[in-house]
């Protein structure tokens, strides 16, 4: 057990490894965090921040641009770009295909944002979702796709690890009998640092299912992004 003064971050990480469960960067551990906990985290955060700023020898006492600097920081860090880490995952209705729709459907281009698990800097980009239904699947609103997509993004992690991730919540949700995911993406990891390249991209894609089996059905997806590109 954590001592009694333990701090909330280590309560919390204390529940996660007696449950065996692992809380990588990119991971929802939002099972694991009791009523008011995230307050508390977010303020020891605040604290942590404080020192690193005092550490990067800026005087936040004098200097009226960084007073509460540690404090936005912690709170867009646990409330904003790293709150797919700390929240359930959004609620979704589901559908049964009662037209038994079993063609192919696209939704995209939606907006996605990330951060990357090396430096911390900014993943921005863009996301199209291929699925193909059968009589069996369930159908989500298009809103839930940005949902979904927001909720997995909003982590500190890979491009490819993050599209897998993706699609498994989609695969576990909708049943299709195809999924296919495209992400295309800017880096500031490579923008704002080392390199500084600013026009390269990443793009990665995840085919399951139809989409792997069948060359012409992931010819046909692949083609209908490329015109809508050049729309």
């Amino acid at each position: 057990m954590p001592a009694a003064d333990a701090s909330v971050s280590e309560r919390i990480r204390y529940r996660l490894v007696s449950a065996g469960c692992r809380h990588h960067a990119n991971d929802n551990i939002a099972a694991f965090i009791e009523p008011g906990e995230l307050d508390a985290l977010q303020a020891e955060v605040q604290s942590k921040l404080q020192e690193v700023l005092r550490a990067l020898v800026i005087d936040t006492d004098s200097d009226h641009n960084t007073q509460d600097t540690a404090k936005r920081v912690a709170k867009m860090f646990v409330r904003e770009v790293f709150a797919g880490r700390y929240q359930a995952a959004p609620s979704v209705t589901e559908f049964p295909n009662v037209s038994r729709l079993n063609e192919l459907m696209i939704v995209g281009p939606i907006t996605v944002r990330s951060a990357c698990s090396h430096h911390l800097c900014p993943i921005l980009g863009r996301l199209w979702i291929g699925l193909l239904p059968n009589e069996h699947s369930n159908l989500i609103g298009l809103s839930k796709y940005v949902r979904l997509a927001d909720w997995v993004m909003s982590r500190p992690q890979i491009q490819e690890e993050a599209v897998t991730m993706l699609a498994d919540e989609l695969q576990q949700r909708v049943r299709p009998d195809g999924l296919a995911l495209v992400m295309e993406a800017d880096h500031f990891c490579m923008a704002w640092r080392g390199v500084k390249d600013v026009d390269s991209k990443m793009t990665n894609s995840v085919m399951r299912g139809a989409f792997l089996k069948d060359p012409n059905l992931r010819r046909e997806f692949l083609s209908l992004l490329t015109k809508k590109n050049e729309a």
